[in-house]
């Protein structure tokens, strides 16, 4: 199966839909996403309808199954699809945390501590607090 992130005016993604495979395929047996795109839109009768491919298997410009990365990270309702880095980039979860350019995920300033505890960013004082229990 393939998936597909429909896209608002601002490249933000709506909705997420699986296609599957044979819908990609031209008459060479090779897959286009513009023919995934042309199934989606006359599904849904939105012929001027925004969709991009997207990789469930794709996290952090990895394919989690040795296979080509594609577009940085799987959509997500809320992601954006940046077209210059060519990725889906997840909500900044808070105004402090900076876009890491290799993975197009988002990282707080302060590296969470490595000690076996749970910790949570507190942004008012831009650092890790340890949870208790």
């Amino acid at each position: 199966m393939a998936s597909f992130a429909k896209l608002d005016n601002n490249n933000v993604v709506l909705k997420v839909e699986s296609v599957v495979n044979e819908v990609l395929k031209d008459s060479n047996g090779i897959e286009q996403e513009q023919l995934g795109t042309n199934f989606l839109r006359t599904l849904y009768n939105e012929p001027n309808a925004i969709w991009k491919q997207t990789s469930y298997n794709t996290v952090g410009g990895v394919h989690l199954l040795g296979g080509t990365p594609f577009r940085k990270n799987f959509a997500g309702i809320g992601y954006t699809c940046d077209t210059n880095r060519d990725a889906f980039i997840p909500p900044k979860p808070y105004n402090s945390w900076i876009l890491n350019e290799t993975t197009c995920n988002w990282e707080a300033p302060v590296a969470r501590p490595n000690d076996g505890n749970r910790y949570k960013w507190n942004e008012e004082i831009l650092n890790w607090e340890l949870i208790n229990g």
